[in-house]
C-alpha cells in the first residue's frame, strides 16, 4: 500500500470501496486524519476527516493606478471629429499614446491591506489632525 492511501475493509464481501485521502507527506499539522466507520450509511464507505489548521494571515497585495490626468483626457475627447475609419483610427492611436505616456508618468504602486481605504487622502489626515488638536465639534464635522 502506498503512503497517504488508507483503505478500509469493513468485513463486507463485495463492492468494497477504497477510502482515499491525499495528504502532503511530512507535514505534522496534516497528519491527523480520522476514519469514521460509524458514520457509514448503506455502503461500505467509511468517511474520512481531517482538521486543517487555518491561521489568519496578512497578505500584502498591490496594484497600480493612474491619477486624474487620464480621466481628464478621456472627459475632453472630441468625438465630433470622428467621421470615418481613418479619423477613428487616429483618435484611437492618440488615446493609446496618451494612456501609455500617462501610465508611465503617473502610475504608482499602492499596497493594499485589509486596512486600506481608497477614499482616504491628505485632506483626511489634515482634518483628523486638526480635530485631534482642537477637539471641537466643527472640526469633527469637517473631518
Amino acid at each position: 500500500m502506498e503512503p497517504g492511501i488508507q483503505t478500509t475493509d469493513m468485513g463486507h464481501d463485495s463492492n468494497s470501496v477504497n477510502d482515499l485521502m491525499f495528504l502532503h507527506s511530512g507535514l505534522s499539522e496534516l497528519d491527523n486524519h480520522s476514519i469514521h466507520p460509524d458514520w457509514r450509511l448503506s455502503s461500505d464507505h467509511a468517511p474520512l476527516t481531517i482538521v486543517i489548521p487555518i491561521t489568519e494571515e496578512h497578505i500584502v497585495s498591490s496594484k497600480c493606478s493612474i491619477i486624474k490626468d487620464l480621466t481628464n483626457f478621456i472627459r475632453n475627447i472630441d468625438t465630433s471629429i470622428i467621421s470615418d475609419i481613418a479619423s477613428l483610427d487616429r483618435a484611437v492611436n492618440e488615446f493609446a499614446s496618451v494612456v501609455e505616456v500617462t501610465w508611465e508618468k503617473n502610475s504608482k504602486v499602492i499596497n493594499i491591506t485589509r486596512h486600506s481605504k481608497s477614499w482616504w487622502d491628505k485632506s483626511c489626515c489634515r482634518d483628523l489632525e486638526k480635530y485631534r488638536s482642537s477637539k471641537s465639534l466643527e472640526d469633527w464635522k469637517q473631518f
